[in-house]
């Protein structure tokens, strides 16, 4: 089993390469909507997320997200607790995923690999590129975000140079070469 990590920066275009990995036959976890999933259906993780941001944040069943970002975002110790306690059971719960079919080849989606530990369970690091204003037309026509919001965004996130520095392999998605042909290149690799 072979198990590749897609990163990159916000607008950079990882999402592109995962869908068409899906549309290849290849699985992929996605950390972003399997960390709701989690954050609703973990019993564990619920408890833990009511006790350090109140037991209101599930009123109702699920997962108060607009009121634990009220409370999460914009204090860097809360943040670094909801984190402690959400990246943990992420890669847990992708360990798990990815030995369910331990014969495959296998991908996981995540713009905070480095950050949340999980290129530790990767074979291979792919990092999805792009130039910055690009980037930040990306993000701004899917988001309504404004040019500073989104520079901003991509401020908060890990320096572009160090995530070279650690990538196994580079894909450029700048629209004027093909992703397609970048990605079946890297699948024609041997393992």
């Amino acid at each position: 089993m072979k198990r590749i990590g897609i990163t990159g920066g916000i607008g950079s275009g990882k999402s592109v390469v995962s869908n068409l990995l899906r549309v290849m036959g290849y699985r992929v976890y996605d950390t972003d909507s399997e960390a709701r999933r989690l954050m609703n259906t973990s019993p564990e993780l619920k408890r833990q997320i009511a006790e350090a941001f109140g037991d209101d944040i599930y009123a109702g069943g699920s997962l108060n997200r607009p009121l634990l970002a009220s409370r999460a975002f914009g204090h860097p110790d809360r943040v670094a607790r909801l984190n402690a306690i959400v990246h943990p059971a992420v890669r847990t719960d992708f360990d798990r995923w990815s030995h369910s079919r331990p014969d495959e080849l296998c991908f996981v989606e995540s713009a905070i690999l480095y950050e949340s530990h999980l290129d530790r369970l990767v074979d291979e690091v792919w990092l999805v590129t792009a130039p910055e204003a690009l980037r930040i037309e990306r993000v701004q026509q899917r988001s309504g975000l404004t040019a500073d919001e989104v520079r901003r965004r991509m401020a908060s996130q890990m320096d572009e140079e160090e995530r070279r520095r650690r990538a196994t392999h580079i894909l450029c998605n700048d629209g004027r070469q093909s992703l397609i042909a970048a990605v079946l290149s890297l699948l024609e690799e041997p393992r």
